[in-house]
C-alpha cells in the first residue's frame, strides 16, 4: 500500500469522535452531508512539540479546560475567532489525534485583565494567576504571529472548552 493508500489518522479520529460529539451520529433524511464526513480543524496546543504534548495530556487528565490566544494572531491569520460549540481535534506533537474538545465559552480581555479562575482552568504549572502571566507572557513575546510587541493590554482571547472524546 502507498503513502497515499494509508487511512488518515484525523478522519479515522473523527469516524469515531464524531459519533460521541453526536455530530449527526445517523445521516439525516436527504443522506450523508459534508458535515458528516469533514473533520472540525484539527490542531494542537502550544508552538513547541513540548508544550504541544504536555498541554494535551492536561487536557486528557482533565486537568486543562480553557486556553489563551492572541486576538492579533487570529486578525493577521484572517481567521474567525472560536465560538461556543465549535468543535475541535487536538494533536499531539507528532501530528496524532487524541481528543475532541467542544468550545463553550469564547471572551476577549485584555492580558492584565485575564483573572484567576480562568488561570486555573488552563492548569499550567502551579494554576496560579501569577504563573499564567509569566508563562503567557513569555510565550506571546517568544511566538507571536503578528509581528508586534507584547504589551500589557494586548487583546486575549479566553476560550473554555470540555473534553468530548476519549
Amino acid at each position: 500500500m502507498s503513502p497515499s493508500e494509508l487511512p488518515d489518522p484525523v478522519a479515522q479520529f473523527w469516524e469515531r469522535a464524531r459519533i460521541k460529539a453526536k455530530a449527526n451520529p445517523a445521516p439525516g433524511y436527504l443522506g450523508v452531508t459534508a458535515a458528516d464526513t469533514v473533520p472540525p480543524e484539527a490542531w494542537a496546543f502550544g508552538a513547541t512539540s513540548g508544550q504541544a504534548d504536555s498541554l494535551l495530556q492536561l487536557v486528557l487528565d482533565g486537568t486543562k479546560t480553557a486556553t489563551a490566544s492572541a486576538l492579533w494572531d487570529y486578525e493577521i491569520a484572517d481567521e474567525a475567532l472560536p465560538a461556543p460549540g465549535d468543535l475541535s481535534i487536538i494533536l499531539d506533537s507528532a501530528g496524532v489525534p487524541y481528543a475532541l474538545i467542544k468550545t463553550t465559552k469564547v471572551d476577549t480581555v485584555a492580558f492584565d485583565q485575564v483573572d484567576e479562575e480562568h488561570a486555573y482552568l488552563e492548569g499550567e504549572d502551579d494554576r496560579t494567576l501569577a504563573s499564567w502571566r509569566e508563562i503567557h507572557q513569555q510565550f506571546f513575546t517568544e511566538h507571536a504571529g503578528h509581528g508586534r510587541p507584547f504589551s500589557e493590554d494586548m487583546p486575549v482571547v479566553l476560550e473554555r472548552f470540555s473534553l468530548v472524546y476519549p
